[in-house]
């Protein structure tokens, strides 16, 4: 594309996601965004991806009568997700301190689900003839008890490369605190395996609990090969319709990285779609004055729903994925098998189940016309008319509401229902399992959602949200101008950012102070380095300091924000003080008496990044009836049954607007359904604010 001055300068947000693909495009000249939507290719999620950018850039240059260039392209994607959960990563290798290979298997040696007789625990990544050990030993003081024998693990790179094996994790008790024999086991593997794919535990995981941090780095080095390949395919086919901006993704702790650091971190992109949304949601919500937020993000495959309190988004510093551990900061994004495309079906025993087996992009809903038979939740919105039964996408792509009908009608036959009820089953329990997912990350971490709005986003979940507040007596929903891209919206509004650890297992007491602040003084040396390698000017770093604390004898520990400056006695105060408040949150109770005990500190580093402004428009010069572009005949039993319903077209919606329901409001890339009774007002940044 042409450089000249006149050409617009485009930062675009692509989200990859497992039916969608979304474009957001901000013009850095005229302040505009542009949205676009496709569907996705997960047999080459680039494919979808360059084509997203390129029709939408199209668009742009239509609209705008100038040519296009991209000064900036982030990226959220599902490579790494989708690899785990289908189990589509490559075999790995693991080389381990001797008598400990078996360790990814034993696990904790506890039930992921304790009265579930048929519970299968995860695809082990490593086989057991595939984990190798060697003579080694460093004891948890650091100090080394047995050396290296460089013999056995140049056998053991032998053996893995005669195997086939593509991909080396290399995982030795404390080696977070003495690194020296994982860094000479790394050099002879890249003289051994040169172009093997290697993970390194004190890389990945710096911290202590040596099997999450083994699972860790098993799991980075199976999703390797395949995010470096998957990236490595993408630069050229962006090049090839005229993007030259590297790519970042965002990674699981909401910030972003770039392309050669998700090549070598793969691990840390396992929520990036999902994290991107949130941070898209926590810019939108502050701009609107709302800090207390939960976010629900309802997509084609499934359901991401999180908190954000006094303006903070939730953290966890290690999760687990398809039932496989991370010890990784992320946001604490807790997701379940419900989408647009999840499958309705009757189990059994005979009773109405939904999800998580989903139709995806690739056939999709029996709407699509793609050759599924099986009805979705789409297909009952379409039947209830809740969504258009003729199109989507603006009229991109047509919609068959009598296939889904018929779908819907075997599943009322085996049920022994009428269709419009089965319609509406299908979407009350879909409901049921999202308000699930929402108790998950409020009411089981102590914090009450009828002291947050629901801030709604993704495709669907507009068309539901406005049921599941009611569910969880959410007193109000905002809907941001563009839900369906919120992700892609997310991409442009974040910065750089990385965390830190490191490991110090102490009392907390001011005998211990000096400890602290000479550790926390090493993570801020390499936060400083990071700065660097970045680019980061002065005045564009910001840093956070954390720790994870514990009563003794407690396995699980809190992390609490820890004070600028030196630690003294009154950071000490402060940190206990801290301390007993997440503990009497989480748990109900302080033990005053108990002695507290530090376990990790934190570091998180942010890069300050130009972002997207979202100017304030101009209030509303007509009535909000001039937004009506027609009326449909929606089945809602809050009403009764098939109500008629007036449609707004989002576009036309403007500051001050009020919409009363019922009714449905429209746009290209979601559906918003008001409720009887509850009344949707515009506000200043052009989000729905719904009262229930």
């Amino acid at each position: 594309m042409s450089t000249a001055h006149t050409a617009a300068r485009l930062r675009v947000g692509v989200d990859s996601g497992g039916t969608f693909t979304d474009v957001c495009m901000y013009d850095e000249h005229s302040g505009r965004i542009h949205v676009w939507k496709v569907s996705s290719t997960p047999g080459d999620p680039s494919l979808g991806i360059a084509t997203g950018i390129e029709q939408g850039m199209g668009e742009v240059a239509r609209g705008t009568g100038r040519e296009v260039e991209v000064s900036y392209f982030g990226h959220g994607t599902t490579v790494a997700t989708n690899a785990l959960i289908t189990g589509r990563g490559t075999e790995a290798g693991l080389i381990t301190t001797a008598g400990f290979r078996d360790l990814l298997e034993l696990r904790r040696q506890k039930r992921d689900s304790l009265y579930d007789l048929q519970t299968r625990k995860p695809e082990i990544l490593a086989k057991r003839d595939k984990r190798l050990e060697v003579r080694e030993r460093v004891m948890f003081d650091g100090r080394i008890e047995t050396p290296l024998n460089e013999e056995d693990v140049r056998a053991a790179a032998r053996k893995l490369k005669a195997e086939g094996i593509a991909t080396v994790a290399v995982c030795f008790l404390f080696s977070y605190i003495e690194p020296a024999h994982e860094e000479a086991v790394r050099r002879i593997l890249e003289q051994e395996m040169p172009d093997a794919f290697i993970s390194v535990s004190h890389e990945v995981a710096p911290e202590f609990r040596e099997y999450e941090r083994l699972s860790t780095t098993v799991v980075n080095a199976y999703l390797g090969p395949i995010m470096r390949s998957y990236l490595r395919r993408l630069q050229p086919r962006l090049a090839a319709i005229g993007v030259e901006a590297k790519a970042h993704l965002t990674q699981s702790n909401g910030g972003v990285i770039s392309s050669e650091v998700a090549q070598n971190f793969p691990a840390r992109t396992v929520l990036s779609g999902p994290a991107a949304g949130v941070m898209g949601a926590l810019a939108i919500g502050r701009l609107s004055g709302q800090e207390n937020l939960i976010t629900f993000d309802m997509g084609g495959t499934s359901t991401d729903v999180s908190l954000i309190d006094r303006g903070r988004p939730s953290m966890a510093n290690d999760m687990s994925v398809h039932g496989y551990p991370l010890k990784l900061p992320m946001l604490d994004i807790h997701t379940v098998g419900a989408g647009g495309g999840s499958i309705a079906y009757v189990d059994a025993g005979g009773l109405l189940k939904v999800g998580p087996r989903s139709a995806g992009a690739d056939p999709g809903p029996v709407c699509y016309g793609r050759g599924n038979e099986e009805a979705t939740v789409t297909d009952a919105n379409v039947v209830l008319q809740v969504l258009n039964p003729t199109h989507l996408l603006n009229g991109r792509m047509a919609i068959d509401q009598s296939r889904a009908r018929a779908a819907i009608q075997r599943l009322a036959d085996r049920l022994g229902m009428e269709v419009m009820a089965t319609a509406q089953g299908i979407i009350s329990v879909v409901i049921a399992n999202m308000a699930k997912a929402i108790r998950v990350i409020s009411v089981e971490r102590g914090y009450d959602p009828r002291d947050y709005a629901m801030l709604a986003f993704g495709g669907a979940g507009p068309i539901h949200a406005a049921r599941l507040a009611r569910e969880l007596d959410i007193p109000r929903v905002m809907v941001p101008k563009n839900p369906g891209i919120m992700c892609a919206l997310g991409l442009l509004l974040t910065d750089l950012r990385t965390n830190l650890s490191l490991t110090r297992l102490q009392p907390l007491d001011e005998a211990g102070a000096p400890g602290l602040e000479a550790a926390l003084a090493q993570l801020e040396a390499r936060a400083g380095d990071w700065f660097a390698q970045e680019g980061i000017g002065d005045d564009r770093r910001q840093v956070l300091r954390a720790v994870d604390m514990r009563y003794g004898g407690q396995g699980y520990e809190l992390t609490v924000p820890c004070p600028a400056g030196p630690i003294d006695a009154a950071a000490i105060a402060a940190l206990r003080a801290g301390f007993e408040a997440a503990h009497r949150q989480v748990y109900g109770y302080v033990a005053e008496e108990e002695p507290v005990q530090v376990t990790t500190l934190r570091l998180e580093a942010v890069g300050l990044v130009p972002k997207a402004e979202l100017p304030a428009p101009p209030a509303a010069t007509t009535p909000a009836s001039a937004a009506v572009t027609g009326h449909r005949e929606v089945w809602l039993p809050e009403a009764g049954g098939f109500t008629t319903c007036p449609l707004y077209d989002r576009e036309k919606l403007a500051p001050g607007h009020a919409v009363a329901g019922p009714a449905v409001i429209d746009q290209m890339d979601s559906t918003t359904l008001v409720l009887p009774g509850q009344v949707a007002t515009v506000d200043a940044h052009l989000n729905l604010m719904i009262g229930n």
